[in-house]
């Protein structure tokens, strides 16, 4: 197998998880990010986010790893440069390009005085078209710089990892795709994922023989699309659920037997099926939003994502509305969130729902107390009203309600006599994730409270 050199721009979740995998291959990989301190504890052995895994990998790999904020010998050295910076999205859904724009324009200046091919490959998420706009930036880097034609060549390889599962995401992957113009970087792109493809080796995170993994070819802008496309369907899955659950409510069907019914369908599949508070993080959002705005830009309405935010956000009131119907008024009332980062294995608060629901709490005159493994002194940051405390039956001794906001697996096991006997009438429970026996809740002295559940 052949060894790159690897370049990395962005020291986020992407950049970390795909510098540490390819490091892991056997590959020389250089992580650059602008942000000083980061790179500073980088370098340190510290981790700037939790990831599982993730710190052991990069102590494996540290003699083919490096750190820097400089992006110049980045661009000199590498022979494929991925580029991993944020897209956040703007006021109006949109997104930022700022930060990708900035770095595509150093890239180009770098590039003047380089006659080697390069191949940008772009982690981020941007628009349909954004590979275009990238090479344009890079090639007026280049000419400002006093440089002539740069040799380089764009291609769109979406990420889809899962914070949590990152580094297994990045090794075990359910596809990868490649998009781009130039047969020459398919073929390089190719070879440096040649061992995820073929599965032809074995790791820590799971020593099970695998089939070999899709490697999709295609245009940069239906690459680009593939990403938006993947997280708005899971996206609209997660709401579509919800909306059952809402309907099995009223007519007293159980949402998790349907949920089980319909996953069973092999073109639907179990998935993705799971009712409760909703959906969070940094991608469905905003790539729910960009999606939105990038069907405005080309003067088409799109009806069904609008929809699938609404259902999304109505589930975040709809815990308030459990909690108002057994306690009736919220004022003066103790409630215990349990869990705050929007999805377990991660400390990732960004549009988590606890800080939403922690707000419209506080807003109703409830103290609100919160536990998280990892995220809880972040969210206090977040959410100045929100007490943070550093046990679980801390946060519930003396609530007269609980809320399970998000699945960790110490929450899931949580004592429920234990809690039961240290709550305040009328010791209600909402099961945000549906993850308790409703009759083992009751046996233990809370009310049950879940979503679509009897």
């Amino acid at each position: 197998m052949k060894e790159f050199e690897i370049g990395v721009v962005g020291a986020g979740y992407v950049g970390l998880a795909t510098g540490a995998s390819l490091a892991y291959l056997g590959n020389r990989v250089t992580l650059m990010d602008k942000d000083a301190q980061r790179i500073a504890a980088l370098k340190r052995g510290e981790l700037p986010i939790f990831e599982p895994g993730l710190g052991e990998v990069l102590a494996k790999c540290s003699k083919r790893l490096n750190f820097t904020v400089d992006l110049d010998p980045v661009v000199q050295a590498a022979e494929v440069l991925f580029v991993a910076v944020g897209t956040p999205m703007a006021e109006d859904g949109s997104v930022d390009l700022s930060d990708i724009s900035e770095v595509a324009r150093g890239i180009g200046r770098t590039l003047s005085g380089r006659d080697r091919p390069l191949v940008v490959v772009n982690k981020s998420t941007v628009p349909v078209g954004s590979g275009d706009y990238i090479s344009m930036l890079i090639q007026e880097g280049t000419e400002e710089s006093g440089g002539g034609e740069a040799n380089f060549q764009v291609v769109s390889n979406p990420e889809f990892l899962r914070e949590g599962s990152a580094l297994y995401d990045s090794l075990y992957p359910d596809r990868i795709v490649i998009g781009a113009d130039s047969r020459q970087a398919i073929e390089v792109m190719r070879e440096l994922y040649r061992p995820v493809v073929e599965q032809s080796f074995a790791t820590e995170l799971d020593p099970r023989p695998k089939n070999a993994v899709p490697l999709l070819v295609t245009d940069l802008a239906s690459a680009e699309m593939i990403k938006y496309a993947s997280n708005a369907f899971l996206a609209t899955k997660i709401s579509f659920i919800n909306e059952i659950a809402n309907i099995c409510e009223l007519t007293g069907a159980d949402a998790r037997s349907v949920a089980q019914g319909i996953g069973l369908d092999a073109r639907i599949g179990s998935r993705f099926l799971n009712a409760g508070i909703g959906w969070g993080g940094s991608c469905f959002p905003k790539d729910v939003a960009a999606l939105r705005a990038i069907s405005a830009e080309y003067g088409y309405e799109a009806i069904m994502l609008p929809a699938v935010a609404e259902v999304n956000e109505r589930q975040h009131k709809r815990v308030i509305e459990k909690l108002q119907q057994e306690l009736h008024t919220l004022r003066g009332k103790r409630v215990a969130l349990l869990g705050l980062s929007f999805k377990p294995n991660t400390d990732d608060l960004r549009e988590a729902p606890s800080l939403k629901i922690a707000s419209k709490l506080d807003g109703c005159g409830a103290r609100v107390v919160g536990y998280d493994p990892v995220a809880g002194k972040a969210a206090g940051r977040a959410v100045p009203e929100l007490v943070i405390v550093h046990d679980p039956y801390e946060a519930i001794e003396g609530a007269h309600a609980a809320v399970l906001i998000t699945e960790w697996q110490e929450l899931k096991e949580i004592d429920l006599k234990r809690a039961g006997s240290l709550m305040q009438e009328p010791r209600l429970l909402v099961d945000g994730r549906n993850v308790y026996d409703p009759r083992k809740v009751r046996d233990s002295g809370m009310l049950y409270r879940g979503f679509g559940r009897e």
